[in-house]
């Protein structure tokens, strides 16, 4: 089963893609290649790029007070199991007290290294990152890969708390809707939007049995869906057998 999912405004697209370059980061830390612990330091100045562009800090603060204040009120709730809600409330708490403990701007230690910046400028350079451009980040990578995991461990020390924030977010986010099933005989779904709230993300999963993957384009009417074919070669076309799907609306 392949899942999607198709972020609705800028805030739950920056949190989503925080989120995938982070645990790519860590992924290709563990890894330990040189090779790995380049595409992780690339992810990791792309990561800074996006935290530059807005207060995250702030607005994360702020929507862990809100859900738990929502989660709070749902004591008592026969629905609601107090274990979990307890846990989740736990979590929640953690991430806040995390995030509140450290006064300096998110990525402010990274952009302090100046060695670091240096290989962000060149990074912006196509292919601007070999050995003739950068000798000391050639001589970083050759240096034993548990040093390099103890510098990935510094420089990740003041970020994490932030991606613990996007994961409880967005594991909210993510289990906020109902899913239903549809069928569509073409390639092609819509759906109306109503209700005061408006979704903030859109979950799609397709069995892997289906050659295909959807596109999703809204509106504050309408939701559109189309699934498309790829054949790795030319210009992927929409679908023209049937198929079935589930969908999910989630909001905060």
């Amino acid at each position: 089963m392949s899942s999607y999912e198709f972020p609705f405004n800028e805030r739950i697209r920056t949190l989503l893609r925080l989120e995938d370059l982070f645990s790519k980061i860590l992924l290709h830390v563990e890894a330990g290649h040189q090779h790995s612990h380049h595409s992780a330091l690339i992810s990791l100045l792309q990561m800074l790029d996006i935290i530059d562009r807005a207060d995250l800090k702030m607005d994360l603060v702020q929507e862990l007070d809100r859900q738990r204040l929502t989660m709070q009120n749902l004591r008592g709730n026969p629905v609601i199991s107090e274990k979990v809600l307890d846990n989740i409330l736990k979590e929640i708490g953690a991430c806040s007290t995390a995030l509140r403990s450290d006064n300096a701007k998110l990525g402010q230690h990274l952009r302090e290294n100046e060695w670091l910046m240096s290989i962000k400028q060149r990074a912006g350079i196509l292919g601007g990152v070999c050995q003739f451009d950068l000798p000391s980040y050639h001589h970083w990578l050759n240096l034993d890969q548990a040093q390099r995991k103890i510098d990935f461990d510094r420089w990740l020390k003041h970020l994490r708390p932030m991606y613990d924030a996007i994961k409880t977010i967005l594991h909210i986010l993510r289990g906020s809707g109902i899913s239903t099933k549809y069928h569509v005989d073409n390639g092609f779904f819509q759906q109306m939007i109503g209700g005061a709230k408006p979704a903030q993300m859109l979950r799609i999963e397709v069995s892997d049995k289906y050659p295909c993957f959807p596109e999703v384009s809204a509106n504050k009417y309408a939701i559109n869906v189309r699934f498309f074919e790829l054949d790795f070669v030319q210009k992927p076309k929409q679908c023209e057998h049937e198929l079935d799907f589930t969908m999910t609306l989630c909001n905060l």
